[in-house]
């Protein structure tokens, strides 16, 4: 466990990091670590020494082995649960790790290796504190229970493999790796030889000159329609895989999609110009001037690393593209809708129309059964065990918690310095100060992203009857490997790729661009440099904007009120308005390419292929996830050490881009944008 888990977190954690950097920041999850250490277990099982050794008496005595016995379940559950830190509970990659990024690559700035290294431990690490609070709510209770994790564990991998006689079916390992050879093989096209087939948007080879039709065609800068890609990491980047995405959630994401980029963006940029929408790209994440050019943020920045307010008065307020700021308006509308959501079909209360009766509801119930329920087979079984002490967890939040604060005041100088929600209050509390701004963002999102993951993990060793102090080892060495690891390879990177980042100063075909670092940092601009005041407040262009926190509280009002009326329709309790709402929270960065094809696949896999071959999807499904994974992966890897590194490269149409120039031009009569710009002037 402790050879295949430490393995598999830090390349898990190198691979997700390396990739961050890159347009299509392809994510490695946990899957694939599930289906490849099995092999690996039992090879290990086989081939290790038996011999056993006795310990110093000084040291305890007894006797060890390099090979304690056959690879089991647990062992298998453990190493997954290593790998997931390594995977950053979710995230990809510690997300601290991105204040070191636009510090570094956006700012100019600089920041010290310890410095940097305490902020992502302490903001990986703080989570532990809730985890520890609400354990014996969530993790020893029968009456809660978190699905995420658990279908991979069922057993499914350690079951024995069976097959009829002269049945062509093979084995999920054999699968798993054919799969990975092919999937390995075939991303050096996509990936050095013919870049292009990772957005193939037809439209705009046919229409090269109109810059309607690219901004409509463009699969990476316009609004995507007909583009589709040949590029797996492209399928993957910002969505995880479709694979693994069950369809109910898959057909929000497509209505919530093309409602808000196919209806909803074309009205406010053809229809109304809203917010002078003409002047600036159909589809851009990028801060703008008033007359369409880039806005110079570095100008507007003083020497303290704060808000240079009367630079920003002579250069005026930022802009942003019309898409960039109802994207906003939709998460403020996804937080707003959450709340009611939750509150009407799972809370406390539920009013029917009719009567106006109370009636008890979910989590509710649940949390009231928890308070009074027996003991469940478990939790009996689990008594075995040695349970955790307390003061572990409070002693690693109040330790993270100082650090925190001291780094946060007294190193202040080095460090020059629920995610929009976070960034929000903050910016009202403290403008002007943006790694201030994304400090607390990154502190208050991840701790609460980072008790989730704990207890989701501690659920799942509670059902397969891991022991709980191996369980919290397990995860706190992980979660210190995967944040050195992270922040090695950020450093690496950031030193050694020229204008890393910058997508104004690379090649066309570079794929260092960032682009979840390119909206973190416009994220520290708008909500901390600049402040919700002066962008989404009385001093700003879109103060109107704030109106989406009304329209998202009422949507699931309008729902229940249909499902009262209705109550036959059951197709209306699937419209779940967070999820619809939210459906295009990725993007920006996610651009309209990578939506296209996470849909196709996913209804075709998770419809299409589990409706009418069902145990094909059973036996094959997660580990075709996995294997596309890795050898993406893999392959890109290699290409980077081998060519990039070497500047080997090779020029043709296939690797000049999505060759969509037109897609980012402004349409406004009048803007010009310099005799450097492709983009005519109306």
């Amino acid at each position: 466990m402790w050879s295949i888990g430490l393995l598999s977190c830090a390349l898990m954690s190198f691979l997700n990091q390396f990739f961050s950097y890159r347009t299509e920041p392809l994510i490695v999850t946990q899957i694939t670590v599930q289906v490849a250490s099995l092999p690996m277990g039992h090879f290990l099982a086989r081939v290790l020494p038996r011999r056993r050794f006795r310990a110093p008496a000084a040291l305890g005595g007894g006797e060890w082995s390099l090979n304690p016995g056959p690879f089991n379940m647990k062992e298998h559950v453990l190493i997954s649960i290593f790998a997931n830190a390594g995977y950053a509970f979710g995230n990809g990659n510690a997300y601290a790790v991105m204040i070191v990024d636009i510090i570094r690559a956006f700012y100019g700035r600089s920041i010290s290796f310890i410095a940097a290294w305490l902020l992502i431990t302490t903001t990986q690490v703080l989570g532990y504190g809730w985890a520890g609070l609400m354990r014996k709510k969530i993790v020893l209770s029968c009456a809660t229970w978190i699905m995420s994790g658990l279908s991979e564990h069922r057993g499914a991998l350690h079951e024995k493999e069976e097959s009829t006689k002269g049945s062509r079916q093979i084995s999920r390992s054999k699968f798993f790796l054919v799969a990975l050879i092919c999937s390995f093989a075939w991303y050096v096209v996509p990936g050095y030889l013919f870049p292009a087939l990772t957005s193939i948007s037809w439209v705009c080879w046919v229409f090269s000159k109109s810059v309607t039709a690219q901004q409509l065609g463009s699969g990476m800068k316009g609004l995507g329609l007909g583009a589709f890609t040949l590029d797996w990491s492209a399928v993957s980047s910002f969505l995880f895989s479709p694979l693994i995405s069950p369809f109910f959630a898959t057909a929000n994401i497509f209505v919530g999609y093309f409602c808000f980029l196919y209806v909803l963006v074309p009205t406010a940029y053809w229809g109304m110009n809203l917010y002078n929408a003409k002047t600036f790209p159909i589809f851009s994440s990028h801060l703008f001037m008033s007359n369409g050019s880039a806005y110079q943020i570095t100008d507007i920045v003083n020497q303290q690393f704060q808000l240079d307010t009367e630079a920003y008065a002579r250069l005026g307020r930022i802009n942003l593209s019309t898409f960039f700021a109802l994207s906003y308006g939709l998460s403020f509308a996804t937080i707003a809708s959450t709340i009611t959501h939750v509150g009407i079909f799972y809370g406390k209360w539920k009013i029917h129309i009719c009567n106006w009766t109370p009636m008890h509801r979910e989590i509710y119930h649940r949390f009231r059964a928890s308070q009074q329920e027996e003991p469940d087979i478990h939790t009996k079984l689990m008594r075995k065990y040695d349970d955790i002490p307390a003061w572990w967890f409070y002693s690693l939040t109040v330790l993270s918690m100082t650090v925190s604060l001291i780094l946060c005041t007294v190193l202040k100088d080095q460090t020059p310095g629920l995610n929009v929600i976070t960034e929000y209050a903050m910016g009202l509390i403290m403008p002007g100060y943006p790694i201030a701004n994304v400090c607390f963002k990154v502190y208050g999102y991840m701790s609460m992203s980072q008790a989730v993951a704990f207890l989701s993990d501690f659920k799942l060793g509670h059902y397969m009857k891991i022991p709980p102090r191996s369980m919290f080892i397990v995860q706190f060495a992980g979660t210190l490997v995967a944040g050195t690891v992270n922040l090695s390879v950020a450093w690496w990177l950031l030193g050694s790729v020229e204008n890393i980042c910058q997508d104004q100063l690379l090649p066309p075909d570079s794929p260092w661009t960032c682009p979840g670092d390119r909206v973190f940092f416009d994220a520290s601009v708008i909500w901390g440099l600049v402040g919700p005041k002066r962008i989404f407040g009385p001093h700003g262009n879109y103060e109107a904007v704030n109106w989406f926190f009304l329209i998202g509280a009422a949507g699931p009002v309008i729902v229940y009120i249909f499902h009262r009326i209705f109550p036959s329709q059951r197709w209306i309790l699937m419209i779940n308005l967070p999820v619809l709402i939210g459906a295009t929270a990725n993007m920006p960065p996610a651009t309209a390419v990578n939506y296209n094809s996470w849909l196709l696949i996913g209804t075709i896999f998770n419809f299409f292929v589990f409706r009418y071959r069902k145990k094909w999807w059973q036996r094959y499904n997660y580990i075709l996830s996995a294997a596309l994974d890795a050898g993406v992966a893999f392959m890109a890897v290699l290409l980077y050490f081998t060519l990039t590194m070497e500047n080997r490269t090779v020029n043709w149409w296939g690797t000049a881009g999505e060759h969509c120039p037109l897609a980012s031009c402004p349409t406004a009569k009048g803007v010009d944008l310099g005799p450097d710009s492709v983009c005519p002037v109306f």
